[in-house]
Order: structure tokens, then sequence, then C-alpha cells
């Protein structure tokens, strides 16, 4: 739920910020319904893909050495951190190794791993994160401690909601891995032109959202998954 303006972090409650703010405060029931919603997909998710779930983490185990949850320090609702838990598709410790993003044909990625990402499997663990609050099914995706220091006043506000699993950024950026491969520095290349285009996309979500909006997105994230695949 949307908080008071007065609670809000310091560097949140900006000129840059209220105009958001605003917006949401008069959608205070369509984000409790989302909420509901929420709570409602991630349960029967986890309860229906719970055989599938001990597939994957036996494949993971199997194929390399390390655990079977990749588990990163991300960036929330009104800049809290939070463990995100993702299916690892990397070789132990590639946090240490190599840059903040993730290329198309990133040596650190697993053979498990790349089909994972390719039908964006890798994601279903983070239902878990739903129902703990941290993240939502519809939202701007949760970007690291690191990249989140590059966020212009504006951008914050995009932290007046959780984080979420797809947004229309994801979907216009799926592809993003290979529009990094040749960078030179990849991180940089991120920061100056990929973030600032995705965060176009993720306030113009905030100024026209709708719950249905929520839906469709959904459903256009499935079909832009089975999409990329008929292309493969």
């Amino acid at each position: 739920m949307l908080c008071r303006w007065e609670q809000l972090p310091k560097r949140m409650r900006t000129k840059a910020v209220r105009p958001y703010y605003e917006i949401l405060k008069k959608k205070r029931l369509s984000l409790l319904v989302k909420r509901m919603f929420d709570v409602t997909v991630s349960l029967c998710m986890l309860i229906g893909l719970a055989p599938f779930f001990a597939v994957i983490a036996i494949l993971i185990v199997k194929d390399s050495k390390g655990g079977i949850f990749y588990r990163q320090e991300r960036v929330t609702q009104y800049g809290r951190k939070f463990k995100i838990f993702k299916f690892r598709t990397m070789v132990a410790d590639a946090d240490r190794v190599g840059t903040q993003v993730t290329l198309r044909k990133d040596p650190r990625i697993t053979r498990v791993g790349a089909k994972l990402r390719r039908y964006r499997l890798d994601e279903i663990p983070q239902l878990f994160n739903i129902l703990r609050g941290d993240m939502t099914l519809v939202g701007a995706r949760p970007e690291s401690v690191y990249y989140v220091t590059y966020y212009t006043p504006e951008m914050l506000a995009t932290l007046l909601l959780p984080a979420g699993v797809t947004s229309k950024a994801s979907i216009k950026f799926k592809d993003e891995a290979k529009l990094l491969e040749q960078a030179e520095n990849a991180d940089r290349v991120y920061v100056q032109k990929i973030l600032p285009q995705k965060m176009k996309y993720n306030l113009e979500s905030i100024k026209e959202y709708r719950f249905l909006e929520d839906v469709k997105i959904l459903i256009q994230t499935v079909a832009a998954v089975l999409k990329k695949e008929e292309k493969s």
C-alpha cells in the first residue's frame, strides 16, 4: 500500500516525485486489488508448479557446483533493500567476476541456466518475494543497489511501488543482453543509455496505471516469451 507523503524517505519527498505520488494516491483501491491479485496468483502458481520446481532444482545441481537459488540484494518500494530469489543460472560467485549486467553470451551462464533464461523460468522463484511483499507481479524491475545510485530525482518515483517480476519496459527490452553484447563497458552503456529508456516506460506506467493494464502486461509477457522461442 501507499504510505503517507510524510513517511517517504527524505530523498523521495521532492517536486519530481510528487506528481507521481498524487496519481497513485487516487488509486489506493486499485493498489489494494493489485496486492490481493498478487498473493492469490502467487500462491496458486507455487502450489501448481511445486513438482516443476523440484525438477529444475535437480537439473541445476547436476549441471554445476553451487546452490539452487541465486540471491542478490536489490532495491524495492521506498528504497528498501531485499534479497531477490532466482534459480541460479550462472556459475557460483558470478557476481565477483564480470559486469553487474548479464550479456547474451556471458561465459558465466551455465548450460541449464541458458535454458532457464531463454524461457524466463529463472524468475519463477520471485513468487516467494511477492508473498513476502518485496515484489509485485507487474512493476519496474528491481535494480541492484549499484544502479539505483544513478537514479535521477524523477526516477525515484518508480520506488513508490514494489519492484515487479515483469513490466512494459521488460517486454520492450527483452533482448537487453544482446544490446550490451558489443559494448566495451556494459555497465556504463546500461547506465547512460538503457536505464533512462527503461525508466521512461516505468514512469509512463505510473501515470497510466490501471489494474487491467497489469493483466494485459502479464499476457504480453507470456506472448513475448513464446514469440522469442518461435524465432530461435
